[in-house]
């Protein structure tokens, strides 16, 4: 009884596909993870043009760790650096130290979305939840092209990782809990909420990397806890397994060209792409296009 229940509770729809199309949506997955285009969005429309079984949310979930080891391994000495400044600002109890208080924020900035997961997730990972129908996912993409674009056109751009001030944080964190909603896309809710705060595009990707890695992991974490109290197989682990290698190579190359991108360049490409998206997906939604 306890089996069936575990099953009904966690979607496992990506075992069904098997190894090939789990490799190629990991791609797809590790790719639209890390940009500001929003996975759920891409997890859901890929596999229906393609006239597959949507893979569930627990794929998506589960699949936040190859996001983990992607960030990770980019930012490593950003990480490293964190970490033991940090730990010898405890030892020398010097409260001030620019490498703790960075440390408080990013907690601080993962507590909404840890709070608001926890309250949602029956809701978020119930197969066929209607929070990843298309239409609520179009309607996502389209408005947060928009507030990308007020960014674009509004903020100024000139802060910088040194400038980040603890209600700076308290929002950055607020717009990351709403990426719980599919369709919103984590990095692109908080890179938008820190350009609106004035900061330079690389700096807010820089941030909003960093700050994501605690929300990423207990996603994943979690994910990876459901799914082994829902018994899933060795077959079922193998799969997955499958996905996460392909897509924490993705991840990497994802952020590789996000950072190279905006040292250069606008966020305007992926304000037109989303809103053509989200446009897309409104009318496959009523359309019957795609269910």
């Amino acid at each position: 009884m306890h089996h069936t229940a575990a099953k009904a509770v966690v979607d496992t729809g990506f075992v069904a596909l098997g190894y090939v199309k789990v490799a190629f949506l990991g791609v797809i997955q590790g790719i639209t993870e890390l940009l500001p285009v929003s996975s759920s969005a891409h997890m859901r429309i890929v596999p229906a043009l393609l006239g597959w079984s949507d893979p569930g949310a627990a794929f998506s979930a589960a699949m936040q760790m190859a996001a983990l080891v992607g960030v990770v391994s980019y930012f490593w000495h950003d990480i490293v650096g964190l970490c033991t400044g940090s730990v010898s600002a405890l030892v020398k109890r010097d409260f001030k130290d620019q490498n703790l208080t960075f440390s408080f924020f990013i907690l601080i900035g993962t507590l909404p979305i840890a709070l608001c997961g926890v309250l949602l997730s029956p809701i978020i990972n119930a197969p066929n939840s209607p929070l990843r129908s298309i239409g609520v996912i179009g309607a996502a993409c389209l408005a947060m092209a928009l507030l990308l674009a007020l960014t674009e056109l509004l903020a100024k751009h000139k802060r910088d990782m040194t400038q980040w001030k603890f209600m700076d944080v308290i929002l950055v964190g607020i717009a990351q809990a709403f990426a719980l909603i599919p369709g919103v896309s984590r990095s692109g809710s908080t890179l938008t909420a820190a350009l609106g705060l004035g900061f330079k595009r690389e700096d807010a990707a820089r941030f909003s990397f960093i700050l994501g890695l605690p929300a990423i992991a207990l996603a994943g974490g979690k994910e990876f806890y459901e799914l082994y109290k829902a018994h899933l197989d060795a077959h079922g682990w193998s799969i997955l397994g499958v996905g996460l290698l392909t897509g924490a190579i993705s991840s990497f190359f994802a952020i590789w060209g996000l950072m190279k991108f905006l040292e250069k360049f606008s966020a305007w490409p992926f304000v037109i792409y989303r809103g053509v998206l989200g446009v897309f997906l409104i009318f496959a939604a009523s359309s019957g296009l795609l269910h």
